[in-house]
């Protein structure tokens, strides 16, 4: 099996998941109960916080865990948004953001807030110019991916905070950083950035946990209420198993981020240099340079259907995706793709392949044969060759 779909999910590392069946075994406890076992589960629920706290460069009481990124997008959205909207009803996004941003901000314009969406360039970047503009005295959101996940730009966070500040705005700036948490190199506090999301499942960790950073100035008022966990911010029970695992995936990221994102980066470079030599009329979506994470690769093959590549691929065991996991199951065309200028027949013939530090050289052999033989039946039958 060939796993190119990363950026959907990841597979957990042997040692997280180490971490997280001695977990379930033994830290059973709740970390709100008061005797022993409850003190011991607390202590490392603290520790994976204090882990992550560490990787990011910001103090560890400044992070909340949730279910995943999703839960991470809307709670800081919507407890910024119901927190400020005496101090104004105007929200700043891009047209390229997940749709956990986009469907939020949506529901929030039915309910009477204007909303600018930033129109972007060619390679996925927002346009500053058009950002300065759109900032008003009644801004009270500013709300950015950092990688998109669909074609792996990396957003100028600092110059977006630059602007901000330039503009003396007060509105608070959060960032999906789900797709460049542990696969860029950034400094959270260097960013200034008032919220920052990250999931567990993009990492090599478990699913159904992630975590929002919030700056300690930054007072919020919880969307769901209970037995106040997480400083009252997010209630409920915590998924102790998965936040310990969660800790020891972050614990090897910062052993191992430098190494793995250089072998990627070769890994990647290495994929296009042999689909230019074997297939013919393929265009590269993603950008190609220190702007996009060297985990993404956005490809369109003209003349092709991209669900019939993807089928035709996983008969050979070989696993991609045709767009965001979160947004594939509906009819829509990509709006990432839309947004960038491409055309319907390029968006049709488009595959997003995903790498992790597993993906060998021999893989993207066995992938680009089949490509090339696939890609040619299809364009056949289209009658596109």
């Amino acid at each position: 099996m060939i796993y190119l779909d990363n950026c959907a999910t990841t597979k957990m590392r042997k040692e997280v998941l180490n971490k997280m069946y001695t977990a379930l075994a033994e830290d059973f406890g709740n970390p709100s109960s008061l005797h022993r076992l409850g003190l011991k589960t607390e202590k490392k629920v603290e520790g994976a916080r204090e882990i992550i706290g560490d990787f990011l460069q910001v103090e560890k009481e400044e992070i909340y865990f949730t279910s995943g990124g999703t839960e991470s997008n809307n709670l800081a959205l919507q407890s910024i948004i119901n927190g400020f909207k005496r101090r104004g009803k105007h929200i700043i996004t891009s047209k390229i953001e997940h749709p956990s941003i986009l469907n939020v901000v949506k529901n929030y314009e039915k309910l009477g807030f204007s909303v600018s969406y930033l129109n972007v360039d060619k390679n996925g970047q927002i346009k500053l110019d058009e950002f300065r503009k759109a900032l008003r005295q009644d801004t009270i959101l500013v709300s950015i991916i950092h990688v998109n996940n669909e074609i792996g730009t990396i957003q100028d966070i600092a110059a977006i905070k630059r602007i901000m500040k330039e503009e003396r705005s007060q509105a608070l700036l959060h960032v999906d950083g789900i797709q460049s948490f542990g696969k860029i190199d950034f400094s959270l506090r260097e960013l200034e950035v008032d919220s920052f999301s990250f999931s567990g499942h993009k990492i090599y960790g478990p699913k159904g946990v992630g975590g929002l950073y919030i700056n300690k100035n930054l007072k919020l008022d919880p969307i769901t209420y209970g037995g106040n966990q997480e400083k009252g911010l997010r209630s409920g029970t915590e998924n102790v198993p998965a936040i310990i695992a969660l800790g020891e995936a972050v614990r090897i990221l910062k052993e191992r981020q430098k190494k793995e994102a250089q072998h990627v980066k070769e890994i990647r470079g290495y994929m296009i240099e042999k689909l230019k030599e074997n297939v013919k009329d393929v265009r590269i979506n993603t950008p190609l340079d220190e702007k996009s994470s060297p985990y993404v690769l956005s490809l369109s093959f003209i003349n092709t259907r991209g669900e019939v590549l993807l089928h035709y691929l996983e008969d050979r065991e070989i696993y991609v995706s045709t767009t965001s996991a979160c947004s594939s199951k509906g009819t829509e065309k990509s709006h990432v793709l839309q947004a960038i200028g491409l055309s319907d027949r390029e968006i049709e013939g488009t595959i997003r392949i995903c790498f992790s530090h597993e993906t060998k050289k021999e893989d993207i052999d066995y992938t680009v044969e089949v490509l090339k033989e696939i890609v040619a039946e299809i364009r056949q039958i289209m009658g596109g060759d």
